[in-house]
């Protein structure tokens, strides 16, 4: 079977040098193995993520170099390629799990859940206590008069694995990683969880290289490919890129952004630079995605964050 890979990102800012180190990895393991690469534009949240950003976003990546057979601009047979139009398809697997009796209104509001009586993780995500699991259908009735309601998936108390193609062997017992998860907001937007299930499925994504911070979510999204009847994906989960004061890098850091980057360097610089902090290209000298292709080897790739060199990307 060909291999399928996919960009996903959430196009609220300009992408910064942990998207970028992201997007290479993944497009450098769907062309080593001569895969096809989809480009899908993960827009639900479309206050946060408008069009126009969406533009920018494909711009920079063919700055980069980094190029789709399948998605905006392109087209293909899975599209559209903007989750904001494809909620039909998340409606109808959120049907088909309520159809199985696991699907219930949750009432709780943002305050109630991050209560410092409320449990939570060591990371201080929290862990939903499954407060109106039980709610009858007449506390149902009266709460809706108040509220509209989320929807949440009960989760089993059973531990979900697989094997990460980068990190190896994962474990995780929903219940008590998380506990019930949101599938629809009570705003009515679909959560990220189904929306990503459903659509790797469709577009018959068969490889997802995604940063490591989204570890943790694959055993919700494997319990779904299984009470939807679909075939997951292999994972592959990359090292963060961090400041170097240890922050996680987001759109808001400036610095790290593409504006700016492109205005000191060329595209196959910032790519050499990524690429050897990233341990396969064996100095920080430019060198363009194609050129990096023949370099790249998922066992030199660090299996811990990496942490960016004060002043390294202003040389």
């Amino acid at each position: 079977m060909k291999v399928t890979g996919r960009f996903a990102p959430s196009p609220s800012g300009r992408i910064h040098l942990g998207n970028i180190l992201c997007c290479l990895l993944a497009w450098l393991s769907v062309r080593q193995q001569e895969g096809h690469m989809v480009l899908r534009i993960e827009d639900l949240d479309t206050a946060r993520c408008p069009q126009r950003y969406a533009r920018q976003m494909m711009e920079d990546l063919h700055w980069l170099g980094l190029d789709w057979d399948e998605g905006p601009e392109v087209g293909g047979s899975n599209g559209p390629y903007f989750q904001s139009q494809r909620t039909d398809r998340y409606q109808a697997a959120l049907e088909q799990l309520e159809a199985q009796g696991l699907v219930y209104p949750c009432f709780c509001t943002r305050a109630e859940l991050h209560a410092a009586s409320a449990p939570h993780r060591e990371d201080g995500q929290v862990i939903y206590p499954g407060t109106c699991r039980k709610l009858s259908a007449a506390q149902i009735a009266e709460r809706s008069l108040r509220r509209a309601p989320a929807l949440r998936l009960r989760v089993p108390e059973e531990e979900i694995g697989f094997t990460d193609g980068h990190l190896g062997a994962v474990r995780e017992n929903l219940a008590r990683a998380c506990g019930d998860f949101l599938l629809r907001r009570s705003d009515g937007m679909f959560a990220y969880q189904l929306a990503v299930v459903v659509d790797d499925a469709a577009m018959g994504i068969t490889e997802v290289v995604r940063g490591a911070d989204l570890l943790d979510s694959t055993p919700r999204q494997l319990y779904l490919y299984r009470l939807l009847d679909l075939t997951p994906p292999s994972f592959c989960h990359v090292p963060l890129l961090l400041a170097p004061d240890g922050r996680r890098l987001s759109k808001r850091d400036a610095d790290a952004g593409l504006e700016v980057l492109q205005g000191r360097m060329s595209a196959q610089a910032v790519l050499g630079k990524l690429a050897y902090l990233a341990g396969f290209h064996p100095s920080a000298e430019p060198a363009s995605a194609w050129e990096l292709l023949e370099e790249f080897d998922w066992d030199k790739v660090p299996r811990s964050d990496i942490r960016l060199p004060e002043h390294f990307f202003e040389i």
